[in-house]
């Protein structure tokens, strides 16, 4: 809905278990983070928890900022804070590349935990091409995303992943610190090197996505007077930073702890046993990116239905529904199997959608519609994320992010065999 007019204050299908799944559900795994020594890792990561954490409750409080209109979508909200033909630019292109990219990673995740699982069951079945993985759990989007909404897939989702990421951390805190671990950067060229803590920047800013669909998620809280949907809203913001905070720093620190530099983008590889858990904890995995590659891409499908059907005169239906939604669902697993690089990836898409849209793009849009007094701290906290954060630290991030994942897509595809 565009502006949603909400005179009455109701709403229908809003959960405050959809409020905190996606928020962190995108984190898939923060081991693949450690690429500096633990005290500058942790240090961006705590830095980025708090930022994002912040910028997360102005979008939250923008939502209803004027009263009887509720901003349902980012590009409503940009709209509003920068005019109907500038906004839209601002705002849609980072959107879209986030919710985009989310759904590209997810399927190449699940088809690789999907592998890792069938692999560690059946040990005497025939091995098939990791792009084969890819297709089968993809292929599962073709049905799922038909159905009008998730709100039951959610509380599995988020159950799976509490449950995959402890057995993460746990079984790296059992497996032990390794004989021959090493803590120090890894040897490669100063290009290299460079271009690799670029693309973990974007690594970073990627696990922190959910602001771009945090909007969509609010507009189905309802919403009084008395109890407007930022209270709700809010509690399961908190509640998910707080899930994400304990339930993937101990993987970092402690993946990073049992295999120091030699960890791997997905933890659950370099652990072997017990075997009934690890695949277990796979199997979690593949549950968990069922549920949440519907959450970013739900938005989509309804942007681009009410899309054609506005432009091109298309009556609105199963006919469009089915074309729409399994053209989207085609296209990202198209580009799933032609490029699995996890990490890379989630560094090229980190970069150059995430960052605007999760670290400074809501403190600017809080200026300019709530025109905190000069000097307050409101004003100064802003100030300073905007434009210290948002044009240094942000922009930076976005650009070297953008370049070192790219770098490394281009590195990595050079050895790979396609489609194998």
């Amino acid at each position: 809905m565009e502006n949603g007019k909400d005179p009455k204050g109701k709403r229908n299908g809003g959960t405050l278990l959809s409020t905190q799944s996606p928020l962190w559900l995108e984190l898939v795994f923060l081991a693949c983070l450690t690429l500096w020594p633990t005290s500058d890792g942790m240090a961006v990561m705590v830095i980025s928890w708090c930022l994002t954490l912040h910028t997360m409750w102005l979008l939250v409080q923008l939502h209803e900022l004027t009263p009887g209109t509720r901003f349902d979508r980012y590009i409503d909200l940009a709209r509003h804070a920068f005019g109907p033909k500038l906004g839209p630019w601002i705002v849609l292109p980072q959107q879209l590349i986030v919710q985009v990219g989310v759904n590209i990673v997810y399927m190449v995740t699940g088809g690789t935990c999907l592998q890792k699982f069938v692999e560690m069951v059946c040990t005497d079945c025939t091995k098939l091409r990791h792009s084969y993985w890819i297709i089968i759990f993809g292929s599962t989007h073709f049905l799922l995303s038909q159905l009008p909404n998730f709100n039951s897939v959610y509380g599995v989702s988020l159950a799976a992943a509490a449950i995959y990421s402890t057995i993460a951390w746990a079984g790296s805190l059992s497996k032990g610190r390794q004989p021959d671990v090493s803590y120090a950067y890894k040897k490669m060229s100063g290009a290299d090197s460079i271009f690799r803590v670029f693309n973990a920047l974007g690594q970073i800013s990627f696990a922190y996505a959910g602001h771009a669909v945090a909007l969509e998620i609010q507009a189905t809280i309802p919403s009084t007077p008395e109890k407007p949907s930022k209270v709700a809203m809010w509690k399961g913001a908190m509640g998910a930073y707080f899930v994400n905070a304990i339930c993937y720093f101990p993987v970092a620190i402690i993946g990073y702890w049992a295999f120091g530099q030699d960890v791997t983008d997905n933890v659950l590889v370099a652990l072997q046993k017990p075997s009934w858990l690890i695949a277990a904890a796979n199997l979690m995995v593949v549950v968990h990116v069922l549920g949440s590659y519907q959450v970013f891409a739900m938005p989509l499908f309804d942007l681009m239905e009410k899309g054609l059907a506005k432009k091109y005169n298309v009556p609105s239906g199963l006919p469009l529904r089915v074309v729409v939604r399994s053209t989207y669902v085609a296209f990202t697993l198209f580009m799933a199997v032609t490029f699995p690089f996890f990490g890379d990836l989630l560094g090229f898409f980190g970069g150059f959608g995430f960052a605007p849209t999760s670290y400074f793009l809501p403190s600017i849009i809080w200026l300019i519609l709530k025109k905190p007094k000069p000097f307050s701290i409101h004003w100064l906290v802003n100030w300073v994320k905007a434009f210290t954060v948002g044009i240094f630290i942000g922009v930076f991030i976005m650009l070297a992010s953008t370049i070192g994942g790219f770098r490394n897509i281009i590195a990595d595809s050079s050895s790979y065999d396609f489609y194998q």
